[in-house]
């Protein structure tokens, strides 16, 4: 039983509203929750050790050093010792995130912090429908969330709020703020001069109790934009284009900071657009100067207080004069033109104009079956005010889409506003579904049902991430991302042979016309329209209330610490599955319908690997099990092999883990039996860093010591992995990954002498008698190695307790 208590209040203050709002919205109190005296303090202590200027990025973090006088500062090597100014997670993270939170026996947190249910609605009919659906079947977890907001001073944005990270941007980030979120496109409030940062549970609970959080001191590369914005490109196509550019790896270990004079032409929320789907380079984060742009939005947001005290400390918000980047990148905005990334990946960067021919070229699907637009990439006032720009075109020639056509607003405001302007008439009028604000469709919570499981066809997107089956589902579906408007176009014309700046329409009556570029305002005239009131403060005492998870529920689970090791090699592992080509975290632990299991580790399992591509057969989720010869799928094989005490290793291709920060895809193979992950090279982020913290912390200095160094690296792949004591492992020979057989037996030999530097060996028995002994590389420290000597860094911590 779920016990949420009456009453209420806010953990953070909230700033007087405009007098138009309908209703009470979170605002901060700026001479309460800003403190630029103490940036600038911390800032001017390390420009006089480091006597160099420095970029915005470094202003930003190491002015939020823990202690800025004694901190070691080595960009790409040194660990960062920093106090973030708050918290935010999403429900699907939440869960986890407040398991470990109950676990550490603190009374409340100790920065302020929220949670924003987002990711639980699942979009099939219209947001009406969609949204009392997902109330109904998540009552369990929105009840949990609530009470355990209620009872640890945790503000609760209810199911239909929006994407947490557009009620960030609207409500909690400012200039100069460091934030940290369990999401991993948390960078979107860079667009407002912050450093914001995707993270994992562990990560999120050491800073609501007060701890320091680590981070590796990252390098900064620069993007310097010139020229203006205009036409048919948006603020999406600067970001296609370094993604291109730099690929899913390029931003690895390094925040991007943009700079330059054509900064000035993007608004705010387009910055944000930028920033958000920096995630897909591998960035730590990405943020843009204050500038007039910021201002503007924050004014309009309820939030002039703030703009103000920016406008004091803007020395403190831009990037010195000299400072250096480790590497820059040059773009001019006037000669960039409108792009379109995909299918598969985020960086296969195209120009619109060229997609046509080279999906011919390519055999993918021309004809576009749905047109998506809204995420938290882009869902802003000005994206939809300029893709029903282009509806309202369209409707007055008399054509509505060829193509299905869903808008997803980012907020209850944005929501509220689109619909009082006659946006969202014009976006429904042209063939639109209004979804849900929420993530729906970007993050697979679609019931898509006009196209069958492995039929070929193309969407297009204004998402951020297009990996395999990740929207869908169908592994068959070619996933483009670009931005709102060349989505509307793409399916008011049906077809990607479409380029907008170029081609005509025909309209009912045999008139040919072109589509004007699309126009739109950047911020409403009338103010924004709040809509439903949808934030529940936490109560003044929450001390007496009660949070319960209910041992036969199939939704929320406490965790069960892992077993140690136990002192010896690792012999004969058997192969779980060689994976062929990319293995994102989508195909490590499947979003979608599986997101109602986060909170639930022995069921969310189910999916484990069901995406990856087996060498043995080019199939997915079909493995052979070698205890019985027969074939299964990879969740249904590890389960009997952990059934039978046969454990398991997973042998994977280069970037393991790519994509979405997702703490499961760490757990989920410890929990079934798996040993180590071999690999060619790991991400950047491969989990949420959330480690199942089941025991009490009483945070006496042994503990809180093992708290910090547990967040070394916690955007790491192999770090998170290190964390379920698991072993994550590469080819200290690339080629050795070609010697690997599915059916073989792997032996990790050198435990006993496990230390850091020191190489293990892999000992490969096959089946045909023959063996082979090869080397493996691993970036263990001494405290990583004692995670896992005692099993997780969880037992570890529960170690010194004692």
């Amino acid at each position: 039983m779920l016990v949420l208590g009456q009453g209420a209040r806010r953990f953070h203050v909230v700033a007087a509203l405009n007098a138009k709002a309908k209703v009470a919205m979170s605002r901060f109190e700026p001479n309460s929750s800003i403190n630029y005296d103490k940036l600038r303090s911390n800032i001017d202590i390390v420009r006089k050790r480091l006597n160099r200027p420095l970029t915005l990025s470094e202003k930003i973090v190491y002015g939020h050093l823990d202690n800025p006088a004694g901190q070691e500062i080595v960009r790409g090597h040194t660990y960062l010792r920093l106090r973030p100014d708050r918290v935010a997670m999403q429900d699907a993270t939440a869960q986890m995130a407040m398991l470990q939170f109950i676990s550490s026996g603190l009374p409340k947190v100790a920065v302020p912090s929220t949670i924003h249910c987002d990711h639980l609605i699942e979009a099939q009919t219209g947001g009406a429908q969609d949204l009392q659906r997902a109330k109904e079947i998540n009552q369990e977890v929105y009840n949990f969330l609530a009470s355990a907001g209620a009872k640890y001073g945790v503000g609760f944005w209810k199911p239909g709020s929006g994407i947490i990270h557009q009620i960030i941007l609207e409500n909690y980030a400012y200039p100069g703020v460091m934030l940290i979120g369990t999401d991993s496109h948390t960078p979107n409030g860079g667009g407002l001069g912050c450093i914001c940062i995707g993270v994992g549970g562990a990560d999120a609970v050491d800073v609501m109790a007060g701890i320091p959080w680590e981070l590796k001191c990252p390098n900064v590369i620069g993007v310097k934009l010139t020229g203006t914005l205009s036409g048919w490109t948006s603020p999406k196509d600067v970001i296609l284009k370094v993604a291109g550019i730099l690929t899913v790896k390029g931003g690895t270990g390094a925040i991007v900071e943009y700079h330059g004079p054509g900064v000035d032409s993007i608004s705010c929320t387009g910055m944000a657009t930028i920033c958000n789907m920096g995630a897909e380079i591998g960035a730590t984060t990405s943020v843009f100067p204050y500038n007039h742009r910021m201002r503007t939005y924050l004014e309009k947001t309820g939030r002039g207080e703030i703009a103000a005290q920016a406008n004091e400390n803007q020395d403190l918000l831009v990037p010195d004069s000299g400072c250096h980047y480790d590497q820059i990148i040059e773009i001019n905005l006037s000669e960039l033109k409108p792009h379109i990334n995909g299918p598969f990946t985020p960086d296969l960067a195209h120009p619109v104009s060229d997609i046509g021919s080279v999906a011919e070229k390519n055999g993918w699907p021309l004809d576009v079956k749905v047109g998506l637009i809204g995420s938290c990439t882009n869902s802003s006032y000005e994206d939809m005010g300029r893709a029903a720009s282009l509806a309202k075109q369209a409707l007055d020639k008399g054509l509505k889409c060829k193509a299905q056509f869903t808008v997803t607003p980012g907020s209850e405001q944005i929501r509220a506003t689109i619909e009082r302007d006659g946006y969202a008439k014009m976006l429904r009028d042209v063939g639109g579904v209004v979804l849900a604000n929420a993530c729906g469709p970007c993050i697979g919570q679609w019931d898509r049902r006009d196209v069958k499981k492995g039929e070929k066809n193309t969407i297009v997107t204004s998402f951020n991430r297009n990996f395999t089956a990740r929207n869908d589902a169908n592994p068959a579906t070619h996933a483009f991302v670009t931005s709102p408007e060349i989505v509307t176009a793409l399916a008011i014309a049906g077809t990607l042979k479409f380029n907008p700046e170029t081609d005509f329409l025909t309209a009912p009556n045999g008139e040919k016309f072109k589509l004007l570029p699309p126009t739109g305002d950047e911020l409403p005239a009338r103010d924004f329209d709040p809509g439903q009131d949808t934030y529940q403060h936490p109560p003044a005492d929450g001390s007496g209330l009660r949070v319960d998870v209910n041992p036969q529920s199939n939704r929320l689970q406490l965790l069960e610490p892992f077993d140690r090791w136990n002192g010896k090699d690792l012999e004969d592992l058997q192969v779980l599955i060689k994976v062929k080509g990319k293995c994102t975290t989508d195909h490590i632990s499947a979003a979608g319908p599986w997101l109602k299991f986060r909170g639930h580790l022995d069921n969310i399992s189910n999916n484990l690997l069901i995406g990856a591509v087996n060498t043995e057969n080019d199939a997915v989720n079909k493995i052979r099990n070698y205890l019985t010869g027969e074939f299964g799928g990879v969740p249904d094989v590890a389960r009997y092999y952990k059934k039978h005490n046969v454990s398991w290793v997973v042998v994977g291709d280069e970037n393991y883990g790519e994509g979405s920060s997702r703490e499961h895809a760490a757990l989920e193979p410890r929990h079934l039996g798996g040993r180590a992950i071999i690999v060619k090279s790991f991400a950047r982020i491969h989990g949420e860093c959330e480690i199942p913290w089941i025991i009490n912390c009483r945070l006496k200095l042994s503990i809180i010591k093992q708290m910090i160094l547990i967040n070394l690296s916690c955007l790491s792949t192999e770090t998170n992995l290190k964390k379920q004591g698991l072993l994550p492992l590469t080819f200290s020979n690339p080629a050795d990954y070609d010697k690997i057989r599915p059916d073989d037996k792997i032996s990790i030999v050198g435990l006993k002498s496990f230390a850091p530097g020191k190489p293990l060996k892999a000992v490969i028995k096959h089946s045909d008698g023959s063996s082979e002994t090869f080397e493996l590389n691993h970036t263990f420290n001494e405290t990583q190695s004692e995670w896992f000597q005692a099993g997780s860094a969880l037992n570890r911590m529960k170690e010194l307790q004692k």
